[in-house]
């Protein structure tokens, strides 16, 4: 049962209203953590601004895809596994990709080194060493890169965390979050 219910969409405020119906018109329907984050409109807007500004960045949709996996498996958040297991099959993830992500592992030494640098990251709150960027940087990393997949480690710190903290219905097909090494 969730901590922090989602706000409904027929007694949303006007401008939350229009928020979610844009989101619903964009993927078909409201996620609970979007309803969720309604209860503080600044959040939910700057959220859906954040996701779609890194939506433009250099990382491709399955390279934020699998940064969005390992941290959520580091963070145990059921609702973010679940909800970017589908999104990482949408973006061209095989089953063995997405598995990977979630060990902090990637199928090319690319991918690899997104998702070790993005688990590396949450692992130190920030504080990788000059080894791990050396390593990111020797598997083809550049500073644009490095410096999306902070942001975007820091976009999907927020989302587990709120998910975590409300105890968000997942409404995705479910996935476990143990994961065999």
């Amino acid at each position: 049962m969730p901590r922090i219910n989602p706000v409904e969409l027929a007694t949303a405020d006007t401008g939350v209203q229009a928020t979610l119906g844009a989101v619903k018109a964009k993927i078909g329907m409201v996620p609970n953590l979007f309803a969720t984050f309604a209860h503080a409109p600044a959040v939910l807007n700057g959220n859906l601004a954040f996701a779609d500004a890194l939506g433009s960045g250099v990382l491709t949709a399955a390279q934020r895809e699998i940064v969005a996996l390992a941290v959520a498996q580091y963070n145990s958040c059921h609702y973010c596994l679940s909800a970017h297991t589908l999104l990482g099959k949408g973006a061209g993830l095989s089953p063995e990709a997405i598995r990977a992500a979630r060990l902090g592992k990637g199928q090319d030494p690319l991918d690899d080194a997104i998702a070790t640098l993005a688990l590396r990251i949450v692992e130190t709150r920030g504080q990788v060493s000059d080894s791990d960027l050396s390593a990111a940087r020797l598997a083809g990393l550049d500073d644009a890169r490095i410096v999306e997949i902070v942001g975007n480690v820091a976009h999907n710190v927020l989302t587990n965390f709120m998910n975590n903290v409300a105890q968000t219905k997942i409404d995705f097909p479910v996935v476990d979050v143990a994961v065999a090494a």
